[in-house]
């Protein structure tokens, strides 16, 4: 069944006018279901067709080094959770962490990061949608999470999952998002994402010791 995350995906597009085009020649395609596309001034807001909302941008100077790429994702939060959630990014994995007037920012990569924003609006019911984080501290966070009774999967060693971000103080559950958290050892850190070998999975994923793709 489709997911539907509450909140958005920003994605950083070089080229709007070839965007623009592209999602015009969907309209027909995708004609009777939630796919639609809005130009504003700063971005293109696109949503697929089961209701997902994708912000994208123009390569700029807020995204870094990011001109082909995903600089964020921004969840929907109750009103009161962004300082609690910074804290339990900064707490529990060490990640840069700001509270922008109603938003959490955590870091989550190289120009990349996760906005929780707060917002007045009714959130939909979690549906199991998640993320996937590698982190380079694999045993500090698992201990923290451990300790707190949060770990809802061990995966494998390199993998666990986690679905809950909570107040440190008092254990208030602030939101509900799925993380599935690998270490910099899994078979599939830094995989590439073309060129892929179409008989691998991720079952059976290696790298390929040949200097030439595949």
């Amino acid at each position: 069944m489709p997911q539907h995350l509450r909140g958005r995906v920003g994605l950083v597009v070089p080229d709007r006018a070839g965007l623009l085009r592209r999602l015009e020649n969907l309209r027909k395609p995708l004609k009777g279901t939630k796919f639609d596309f809005t130009e504003h001034d700063d971005h293109v807001e696109a949503i697929c067709p089961w209701g997902n909302h994708f912000l994208c941008h123009d390569p700029a100077p807020r995204f870094g080094r990011i001109n082909l790429g995903m600089p964020y994702v921004e969840f929907d939060v109750p009103v009161g959770a962004a300082k609690g959630i910074a804290d339990f990014y900064g707490r529990v994995f060490g990640a840069a962490t700001e509270v922008d007037g109603a938003a959490a920012r955590v870091s989550a990569g190289m120009d990349q990061e996760l906005v929780f924003r707060e917002t007045k609006a009714k959130l939909a019911t979690y549906d199991g949608h998640h993320i996937q984080v590698y982190v380079a501290n694999f045993s500090g966070p698992h201990r923290e999470l451990l300790e707190r009774g949060l770990i809802t999967e061990e995966s494998n060693q390199h993998q666990y999952r986690f679905d809950s971000i909570v107040d440190l103080k008092n254990g208030k559950p602030l939101i509900q998002i799925e993380h599935e958290v690998r270490s910099m050892r899994h078979p599939l850190y830094a995989r590439p994402l073309v060129n892929r070998n179409a008989q691998q999975t991720n079952r059976n994923y290696a790298l390929v010791q040949s200097p030439y793709w595949v």
